[in-house]
């Protein structure tokens, strides 16, 4: 992967490349090599990681995009394919991966993409243009602990998706190079206890969803009970806890 982003082609040319590499090509892919060994993830080396159907350009501003959050858009689109959804929010869309995933899928829907972050956002200006769905969608730079944050989005959504920091403060710190020292703290801490931000969103979602409306989370291992709590206690009712294929609990889906 490595040899062929430094040869400039990711269609497997590099097992059939029979020249020498020139001057630059040598120079680059000495340098995507060091990076590796100084445990940058693979994808941050060469700007791009594939999620779901597509290629999604990354950064260290982003955090990458997992295999295991696909099962939130493959849940997603069965819950707006079979209800008509057509208004999704995320918050903490980071890449896009998730709601331009959706929103590929799904001609007639429009969504908004929440981020504080507006290195990320133009990361996600950017895929949403390679994947063709940059006119149906809005982005929005805020941090959703603003007071005015409803007022700004406004209300009527059929459907929030979020994958936000669950990861407690206080285990940062034991994660594996790659991820702490290559993807942004800020979608990686999830407070004390790994539930602050899921407190936050389903108190949000509760008032800018419309009436029937869907939230879609991702949770991190062994939190699935809590945050169907932190909804019940808001007003939503459990509607389907997924796992993902190592059997964890991973998208937790509510109903207002």
């Amino acid at each position: 992967m490595l040899l062929e982003a430094a040869l400039g082609d990711d269609r497997g040319g590099s097992y059939f490349h029979q020249e020498p590499l020139t001057g630059e090509q040598e120079k680059l892919f000495d340098r995507f090599i060091a990076q590796r060994a100084a445990h940058w993830p693979v994808d941050k080396i060469i700007g791009r990681k594939g999620f779901y159907k597509y290629d999604f350009a990354v950064s260290r501003d982003v955090l990458s995009p997992r295999p295991e959050t696909e099962i939130l858009v493959e849940e997603g689109l069965n819950i707006c394919r079979q209800n008509k959804c057509t208004g999704i929010l995320e918050f903490g869309t980071g890449s896009g991966c998730i709601l331009i995933s959706l929103l590929a899928e799904l001609p007639q829907a429009e969504g908004v993409g929440v981020d504080i972050s507006e290195s990320a956002l133009e990361i996600a200006r950017k895929n949403a243009c390679n994947i063709g769905v940059d006119k149906r969608i809005r982005f929005v730079r805020t941090s959703w602990f603003a007071e005015n944050i409803v007022d700004e989005l406004g209300s009527g959504f059929d459907v929030v998706v979020s994958n936000p920091p669950y990861i407690p403060s206080g285990e940062i710190a034991a994660l594996d190079e790659e991820v702490k020292s290559f993807d942004p703290l800020t979608a990686l801490d999830g407070g004390a206890d790994g539930l602050r931000d899921y407190r936050r969103i389903t108190g949000l979602a509760a008032q800018i969803l419309a009436p029937g409306g869907w939230l879609i989370f991702e949770a991190g291992a062994g939190q699935a009970a809590d945050i169907v709590a932190i909804g019940e206690a808001n007003g939503f009712n459990r509607q389907a806890v997924v796992c993902d294929l190592s059997g964890i609990e991973r998208c937790i889906i509510l109903k207002k």
